[in-house]
Order: C-alpha cells, then structure tokens, then sequence
C-alpha cells in the first residue's frame, strides 16, 4: 500500500507561482524505483497529465499546455516529487494530484498507467 499527500495548493493571482509538494510513503515502497506524475482536473473536463518524471529524475516530460512554466522534480532521499508552477493563468485552476506509476511503467502520461493517487489540491488562479 502506498500513501501520497499533496499539499501547496491556494489561490493566486495570474502571473503568479506555486510549489506543490507530493509526500509518498508505504511499509514496502522504494520511492525511487517508480515514475511520478501530476495530474489535475477542472470542473466538467477530463483529468490530464501534466507532467511526470521518472524514478531517477533524470528524465521529464510536460504538457504543451504547461512546457515552460511548471517543473516537475523529485527528491528521493524525501519520497517527495514537486511541482514548481510559473506564469500561472486562469485556465490552470484545477485540483492537481499526484500519481504513482504502475511498476514496469516508463513514460507515461496515461492514467491507466498509474495505480496509486493522492487526495488532490485545489489550485486557484484570479485575474
């Protein structure tokens, strides 16, 4: 079993930034062994990837929607991968989650492909 906990989340004006930070934990979990991801969420559209890293954080892909604003890190003597949030615009108000990739899972940003996800936060962006 393994637990992820979002926090970072708030209201913030556009132009703004935000940290968002995913703690993981789990009794038989070896952090660094999975890829990572952020997902978030809108009212009334469909989850989407916004970007996601693998277990050494040597490798990271993001959404075009974000490419150049938000950076996906991870810190894995802390379990935690992060989400720096640049330039923000309305358009990016969401609840974020993160996700655990499924073992075996390289690159993906498919929610098929991760199989354990955290509560949410809610990112709020005013113009």
């Amino acid at each position: 079993q393994v637990q992820l906990v979002e926090s970072g989340g708030g209201l913030v004006q556009a132009g703004g930034s935000l940290r968002l930070s995913c703690i993981a934990s789990g009794r038989t979990f070896t952090f660094s062994n999975y890829d990572m991801g952020w997902f978030r969420q809108a009212p009334g559209k469909e989850r989407e990837c916004v970007a996601r890293i693998d277990g050494s954080g040597r490798s990271a892909s993001h959404a075009d929607s974000v490419k150049g604003r938000f950076t996906i890190t991870r810190d894995n003597a802390k379990n935690t991968v992060y989400l720096q949030m640049n330039s923000l615009k309305p358009e990016d108000s969401a609840v974020y989650f993160c996700a655990k990739g499924r073992p075996g899972v390289v690159a993906s940003r498919a929610i098929r492909d991760y199989d354990y996800w955290g509560q949410g936060t809610q990112v709020t962006v005013s113009s």
